[in-house]
């Protein structure tokens, strides 16, 4: 065996995650060693938690076997060429004290009205919010907190140009909503969507916050890992309806964070639209998804029900018209998610 005939059979291997093959990605290491029958190498990766490391070696060790010769004893050395996200990000995320993931496990049982208001809820009690909507293919956080038509600017921070939140209501906020057309569809992929996300969390001026809030997509994606994998997040909110096929996905996503993999604690669930309540009769509920399941669900688990949210129509005005109810003091919902945010 040479060297070249090792070379030209790791041009059979393909990275898959950008789909060029291990000498063309450029991650053999200039470092091949022969001595009969043995030979081994170094592959370098981005970072050590690189989810295609085992398969990528394996791939290159079954090609050298097949096209150099059945019996090389084949060792290959994983190199990196920067750790992991979470040894690399700016102090401010270090300094954050609380930084908590807003989940769903389907659309369209509120959890960006709950994010909304939690973060609303959290600054009206003196506390540094950010929030960051990391829901890249329906961001709504602009829209909910009146800042459509803001677009983020760059600024200097020791020596580092990076992106500076907007700030409203006391909550300073990042969405991909800021950087495109709101009318067009975000048809990206899910390693260019992580990478945004990640952007938006490594390249932002932040400064020090007591609560960082993320609203997560709906469901389970790379998203979500690669968010587990570049903070440490204190913990987990879940959002559901009290309906039974929501509490299905609910529970998917409860598992999601309590994986032993990913072992991210969840602080509580919120149940919304619990109950509908007309505005001209405030003291009837009309349970038109199911009456408490998410509260059976929280005692079931184990997990702290942290509100109810009932289904009235002045808390979707507030969303669609930029104002979150939590800014309406005395209101009644507001007083429920000032109770979320006490709880919290």
């Amino acid at each position: 065996m040479y060297p070249q005939q090792i070379i030209d059979a790791l041009r059979h291997v393909r990275y898959p995650g950008n789909g060029k093959d291990l000498i063309e990605s450029g991650i053999l290491e200039d470092d091949i060693r022969i001595s009969g029958l043995a030979v081994s190498f170094s592959l370098i990766f981005d970072k050590d938690n690189d989810p295609f490391i085992k398969s990528v070696m394996k791939a290159a060790e079954v090609a050298v076997q097949t096209y150099v010769d059945s019996n090389a004893a084949v060792t290959i050395h994983p190199k990196f060429r920067k750790p992991q996200m979470t040894e690399t990000l700016p102090r401010p995320y270090r300094d954050a004290k609380h930084i908590i993931a807003i989940h769903s496990g389907k659309g369209g049982v509120g959890k960006s009205t709950v994010a909304a208001n939690l973060a609303v809820a959290l600054a009206n009690r003196g506390y540094k919010v950010g929030l960051l909507d990391a829901d890249i293919h329906g961001p709504s956080i602009p829209k909910m907190f009146h800042t459509e038509d803001c677009r983020p600017v760059s600024v200097e921070v020791n020596g580092r140009d990076l992106i500076e939140p907007i700030e409203q209501y006391g909550v300073k906020m990042l969405s991909i909503g800021f950087f495109v057309d709101p009318a067009n569809a975000v048809v990206w992929r899910g390693g260019l969507a992580s990478n945004a996300i990640k952007q938006l969390i490594d390249d932002a001026n932040w400064g020090e916050l007591d609560y960082f809030l993320i609203d997560l997509p709906p469901g389970t994606s790379d998203i979500h890992l690669t968010l587990v994998s570049a903070l440490q997040l204190t913990g987990a909110i879940v959002v559901t309806t009290p309906q039974d096929v929501a509490l299905v996905d609910a529970r998917k996503g409860i598992d999601l964070f309590q994986n032993e993999k990913i072992n991210v604690p969840v602080l509580g669930i919120v149940e919304n639209m619990s109950w509908f309540t007309p505005a001209e009769l405030p003291d009837y509920k009309y349970y038109i998804f199911g009456r408490d399941g998410g509260k059976k669900l929280a005692e079931e688990l184990h997990i702290p029900l942290l509100g109810q949210v009932p289904l009235v129509q002045s808390v979707r005005e507030a969303g669609d018209n930029g104002k979150p109810i939590a800014l309406q003091n005395g209101h009644p919902a507001a007083q429920i998610f000032d109770q979320i945010a006490a709880q919290l």
